[in-house]
């Protein structure tokens, strides 16, 4: 294959060095009677640009084949991708009651939308304790990942659902169930009965560059099978108010309502990430969880073993001048503060309350909440962790056993004493 790949690539190699030669050489009837005067020179100056042409072009080639990055863009790259893995790709119309309805992260501040198609997705219901109001259709995008109808999609496509409708390419459509969801990730994996379906091809998240071309294939506003073209905007992007345990794909690949849960493909069509968000206020700046943290969930979900992952149920902020000056503490108080329980969290059942400052976990100082979550991360569920804390200008000692992120972390917070300090800074813990 790779072979066959390589051939394919020397010939447009040399179609293209040929090009080259033939735009330098090419000249007005003046510019050839000028070079003939001055032959020697100008000879000498165009093998120079010929040869540099030739490298340049050469080694862009041998970098497309050695990195798998796929080959220098024509007029119907795209479109060959496009068609070669659209039949992997679903559309996925889903039922779901309006009153009640969360988001795996809570509701969404403002500028920040899950990209549905129609209306804005409701932020957690009327919120006026108003009657429910009827169910809601929406629609999302899937791909195939197993033969035996295996399709990954975002968690927040599906979740809550009461019923999930299913689009192939070739227009069959089949009822899915949703055998896995996982909101720590937002991902989900659905199953629907058929078998001998194409399927997407993995690729790697690892090593994308900004500034790497991707497509979006998707269902924005109910139109299927929608094609895109954008690049890398930034990797490792954190976006807190949409799921701060993901380090995101950024993209500008034009992304719209109804494009949750479909493939980010890289340039020789593999998938490289599941599109999830979009930044609302704005233009082409889309999410994408990648491909690698998407992998061993899906595998999970799908074999339909249960995720443990580490939480403890709060949120924490800075110690801020004006907070500490709140809490009469003096400055340079170490240690990060409490700013939310979760009711019926491990935190809340260990004793750990409202405006409790972590200064220290086994004996470490913390003082950012990334060093909390570090610390929570690096263990696993069941085990305890030795908290440091500070109360009421007094130093405490707690035990905190940790728990499993749960489906719906979002619960309401137990009572304390009302914050003097800014909003949390930092995600679910």
């Amino acid at each position: 294959m790779k072979k066959s790949l390589s051939f394919t690539l020397l010939i447009a190699a040399s179609v293209m060095v040929g090009l080259a030669i033939v735009e330098e050489t090419t000249c007005s009837g003046m510019q050839a009677f000028a070079a003939t005067i001055d032959g020697a020179s100008e000879n000498q100056s165009t093998l120079e640009k010929r040869s540099a042409a030739s490298r340049f072009i050469a080694q862009t080639i041998a970098q497309s084949v050695d990195s798998k990055q796929g080959i220098p863009l024509t007029s119907t790259t795209i479109a060959n991708i496009a068609e070669r893995v659209a039949p992997a790709i679903v559309n996925i119309e889903v039922n779901q009651p309006v009153q009640g309805l969360s988001y795996p992260f809570g509701n969404l501040p403002d500028g920040f939308d899950f990209f549905f198609n129609g209306q804005r997705m409701p932020r957690g219901g009327n919120g006026n304790g108003a009657a429910p109001r009827p169910e809601r259709h929406n629609t999302g995008t899937g791909f195939i990942v197993r033969e035996d109808g295996y399709i990954v999609t975002n968690a927040h496509v599906v979740k809550g659902s009461s019923k999930i409708t299913v689009t192939l390419n070739d227009k069959r459509q089949f009822e899915a169930t949703a055998i896995g969801v996982d909101s720590f990730s937002d991902l989900a994996v659905l199953k629907i009965n058929a078998k001998g379906l194409p399927t997407a091809e993995m690729g790697t998240s690892t090593g994308l560059r900004p500034g790497e071309f991707v497509i979006a294939i998707g269902s924005p506003m109910g139109y299927d099978h929608s094609v895109t073209l954008g690049i890398v905007s930034a990797v490792g992007r954190t976006v807190t108010d949409v799921n701060g345990n993901i380090n995101f794909i950024q993209t500008d690949a034009a992304i719209n309502p109804g494009n949750s849960g479909g493939p980010l493909l890289n340039m020789i069509g593999q998938v490289v990430g599941v599109n999830t968000a979009i930044a609302a206020r704005a233009q082409n700046i889309g999410f994408s969880i990648p491909i690698d943290i998407a992998k061993p969930t899906v595998t999970d979900l799908i074999a339909e073993r249960k995720i443990e992952r580490p939480f403890l149920g709060l949120k924490v902020g800075a110690l801020d001048e004006t907070t500490l000056k709140a809490l009469g503490l003096p400055a340079g108080t170490a240690g990060v503060f409490i700013s939310q329980v979760f009711n019926g969290s491990s935190a809340a059942k260990s004793g750990l309350e409202r405006m409790d400052i972590v200064q220290k976990i086994d004996g470490k100082d913390i003082n950012t909440a990334q060093q909390l979550q570090d610390a929570v991360r690096a263990r696993k569920v069941g085990e305890s962790l030795n908290f440091m804390i500070l109360r009421n200008k007094a130093v405490k000692p707690v035990t905190v056993t940790i728990g499993n992120y749960p489906s719906d972390p979002h619960e309401p917070s137990l009572p304390g004493r009302p914050s003097p300090g800014p909003k949390a800074d930092s995600d679910d813990e």
